[in-house]
């Protein structure tokens, strides 16, 4: 556990650990109402990454976590290995490259199939909802008592036009 948690505080996943600490509260501050998930769409556009169609705060979390988990591996498994001085330097700075990498590619992967949890298109708005019951009337509608009839499976009858009227246009 000491050597996770040493690798958590060190380069490069430091860099993703902080990140994550922001996303985390963050998301935390969502759950409580604080603000919205939506909050930043305004602000950035990630269609030109290859993320849009989440927001994009759900793209960047999961683009952090990804990027931690990746750097916090490869530190742990590659320095025991690596030589100190130099080397371990340059291979913690390629850890910090592929970490970034794989995360924007699994990113993507991941947006691609949250996007049917997003829709485009706000759903319907229920402004005008008062709670009151409505009635919606099908069928169609007696000319002569105003009233609502319905007769199986026959369309309503059709009034004969007079000889001295225009057709209506």
């Amino acid at each position: 556990m000491g050597t996770v948690l040493a690798a958590a505080a060190g380069f490069p996943a430091i860099v993703f650990t902080t990140a994550l600490v922001v996303v985390v509260v963050f998301w935390l501050l969502v759950a409580v109402g604080v603000t919205d998930s939506g909050s930043f769409d305004a602000d950035a556009d990630f269609d030109a990454w290859g993320m849009g169609g989440v927001p994009v705060t759900v793209a960047f979390s999961a683009m952090t976590v990804l990027a931690w988990l990746v750097s916090l591996t490869g530190t742990v498994l590659l320095d025991p290995v690596a030589p100190p001085g130099v080397s371990r330097a340059l291979i913690r700075l390629a850890v910090l490259a592929v970490a970034l990498l794989i995360a924007w590619r699994g990113t993507r992967v991941l947006v691609r199939s949250l996007h049917r949890c997003f829709p485009d298109e706000p759903g319907p708005s229920r402004a005008g909802f008062t709670g009151q019951a409505r009635t919606i009337r099908t069928g169609w509608v007696d000319r002569r008592s105003d009233r609502p009839r319905r007769l199986s499976g026959t369309a309503p009858p059709r009034r004969p036009r007079s000889a001295g009227r225009a057709p209506n246009p």
